[in-house]
């Protein structure tokens, strides 16, 4: 880069606004349409077929066939859309809210009761 073109890009930085703001002293954005979140099911719609369980690369969910349950751990999951894309009856969607951090293990069980 020539010493002109590396002048220019300075000037041009210095009177430009900021991308970013700081946190506590401006507004925090809110999520775009498409930021994944977390995983959410819902059950009521679940065959409980176990292809969700097979997709998951981390192995956070595990389904039950017998006892009508659906497990996730959320400290193992990735959130990376593959149980959302295989399942067959579109009860599982990915959401905007995020988990909030723990330092215990979460386990979400869902039963068709």
């Amino acid at each position: 880069m020539s010493f002109f073109g590396m002048t220019k890009t300075i000037i041009k930085n210095l009177l430009r606004r900021p991308y970013t703001v700081k946190y506590p002293f401006g507004p925090r954005r809110a999520y775009y349409a498409n930021t994944r979140g977390s995983v959410r099911i819902r059950i009521k719609e679940c065959i409980f077929c176990g292809l969700c369980q097979k997709k998951c690369p981390t192995g956070a969910i595990s389904v039950s066939r017998d006892e009508k349950t659906w497990k996730i751990d959320r400290m193992r999951c990735i959130t990376c859309g593959y149980c959302v894309e295989v399942c067959p009856k579109k009860c599982l969607g990915m959401e905007n809210d995020y988990t909030p951090p723990s330092p215990e293990k979460k386990e979400d069980i869902y039963g068709n009761a």
